[in-house]
């Protein structure tokens, strides 16, 4: 039978979305500020976005025939979409480990949480912060502790030259400044 005759489950939008890999038996370590915003994610997923998509469901499948119903559709195919997230981030939420980089503040050596200024043998200067996984945004130049360069910078200290490897080779890059969050004031 052709492909294109075959129904496709409804469980198959069910499949949870690919976790980013954590190195084995490592932690997922996350920032206080990090652990909030998806915190309050899941909670409005739960207390606000869910009971509302329920309701408009309630509604349009009280309407008579649902196989026609765009509402009804509609709204069980967003449903679905907001019961996989809820539970994609409740499994993320319960192996977070809260991690709080402003008690390294005034310190030189990288540990996670820090925004680490970094030079490479070709004279450019980049900045990047290291985050959590769940938090980590490259285009705010945020890096996943995980990530080949904050695994290279990782317990280095200001002044040292380190090794890179990239696609293109080794990379030798200097550590130029370390700077951690001030205590309280996140």
């Amino acid at each position: 039978m052709n492909k294109a005759f075959t129904k496709e489950s409804d469980d198959a939008d069910d499949d949870d979305p690919h976790l980013p890999s954590l190195p084995s038996g490592g932690k997922n370590y996350i920032t206080p500020q990090g652990y909030a915003r998806i915190r309050a994610e899941l909670l409005d997923l739960i207390d606000n976005e869910r009971p509302k998509v329920v309701e408009i469901v309630h509604w349009a499948a009280s309407n008579g025939d649902r196989s026609e119903n765009g509402d009804y559709i509609y709204g069980k195919k967003r449903l679905r979409e907001i019961d996989r997230r809820i539970r994609f981030l409740t499994k993320r939420v319960e192996i977070m480990e809260v991690t709080d980089p402003a008690v390294h503040h005034g310190s030189d050596q990288i540990f996670f949480g820090a925004t680490v200024t970094y030079m490479d043998d070709a004279g450019v200067q980049r900045t990047v912060t290291i985050l959590g996984i769940d938090e980590a945004d490259s285009s705010k130049g945020q890096v996943t502790w995980v990530s080949p360069i904050a695994r290279t910078l990782l317990k280095a200290r200001t002044g040292d030259v380190l090794q890179l490897v990239t696609p293109a080779g080794l990379v030798e890059i200097e550590v130029i400044s370390v700077q951690y969050p001030v205590p309280g004031l996140n």
